[in-house]
């Protein structure tokens, strides 16, 4: 979807206006309005959130407002879908910019999916219990809701994998293959003996029957792209240089760089963890640069840095912008209809419920 230009109003505003602007607004809405922050935006953003965190956090905060009427969520656009299939009746959802994307929720087009499931039907294979990340289209989360599946979080990826080993032979995970063997090797699942990696691009993803046959756990060939900017090399070095640093990364990152590490989880589980150690602790966090560098400017009393010593911005979460936030906000205060309204067609939004009340539940 395209974003319409920022008019020449808010694009001319100077920041110190842009952000009274959107305090003079929030405080004329009232509760009628929302905002939700996902943890990889701008600091520009966040601190005009009412609510932040990660994808699970946000998502079960979001279904709680059912005195809003708008919710403007500041993330990207499978979370802005999220929001609204789970949004109460009558609430809008918006996406301050409707080019925030996800380039791995891009990676396993629903279509594709679709067409690889009947492929894999046609070899009577069943048992086959799906599982999509939330960073997926609403179109994926319906396929997976249809066919008995569920949606995970980085959060509770593991509760909800457990909860599908118990009722199937194979798991399909989609689109992070890092994410789901990472959680797959630590429920005890051998990452070469149970677990392979489907090829969207070759016939049953390049996989032999038997091989299909004997696997636990099947991989889409997906990725995040900011997280695969994390090394082992570069945790080597932090250790070389400082022997008393502990290293923490989302679970998004590579399987060897996960393995490598003190610690891995969500982005709450991040924070929080970073947050309880004492005073003078050294951390290296893998995960998006905003994060980061809002945890070190949280804890001056503690070392924090990035595992890798460059930029790893996630540049279409970033989209978002306090103009665009101001932009939004400002039409519902004129009492102009909501820019940017997310909606799913009511028959998708059906199915894929099925498969979030299971993560909501996990």
């Amino acid at each position: 979807m395209r974003q319409e230009p920022l008019p020449e109003k808010f694009s001319k505003m100077s920041d110190e206006d842009i952000h009274s602007s959107i305090i003079a607004a929030k405080k004329t809405l009232g509760p009628t309005c929302v905002i939700l922050g996902h943890h990889y935006q701008r600091d520009e953003v966040i601190r005009h959130a009412d609510f932040t965190g990660d994808s699970l956090k946000l998502a079960r905060l979001g279904r709680e407002q059912t005195k809003a009427r708008h919710v403007v969520f500041c993330g990207v656009h499978f979370m802005a879908e999220t929001s609204f299939m789970l949004a109460s009746p009558g609430q809008q959802v918006s996406l301050p910019d409707m080019e925030a994307g996800c380039d791995m929720a891009d990676m396993a087009d629903a279509t594709d999916v679709k067409s690889v499931w009947d492929d894999v039907a046609k070899l009577e294979i069943t048992n086959i219990v799906p599982i999509t990340y939330i960073n997926s289209s609403a179109a994926l989360k319906a396929h997976v809701g249809e066919h008995g599946g569920a949606i995970c979080t980085s959060s509770n990826a593991k509760k909800v994998v457990t909860w599908a080993l118990e009722r199937g032979k194979h798991v399909f995970f989609f689109p992070d293959q890092h994410l789901g063997r990472n959680v797959a090797k630590g429920l005890g699942l051998d990452p070469v003996q149970d677990m392979l990696l489907w090829n969207p691009a070759k016939h049953l993803g390049g996989r032999s029957e038997q091989e299909l046959r004997s696997a636990r756990i099947w991989l889409w060939r997906g990725h995040c792209p900011v997280h695969a900017l994390f090394t082992v090399k570069q945790i080597d070095s932090l250790r070389r240089e400082d022997p008393s640093v502990k290293v923490i990364v989302h679970p998004e990152c590579a399987m060897e760089v996960v393995d490598r590490s003190d610690l891995s989880g969500s982005t709450e589980f991040i924070i929080n963890t970073v947050a309880a150690s004492p005073a003078g602790s050294s951390w290296a966090i893998g995960t998006e640069k905003n994060l980061v560098e809002r945890i070190a400017a949280q804890h001056p009393d503690k070392k924090i840095v990035s595992v890798n010593p460059f930029t790893c911005l996630c540049g279409t979460m970033n989209r978002i912008s306090a103009r665009h936030l101001a932009w939004v906000l400002d039409d519902l205060v004129v009492g102009k209809p909501l820019r940017n309204p997310i909606t799913v067609p009511a028959d998708i939004a059906a199915k894929a419920l099925k498969a979030l009340d299971i993560m909501l539940q996990c």
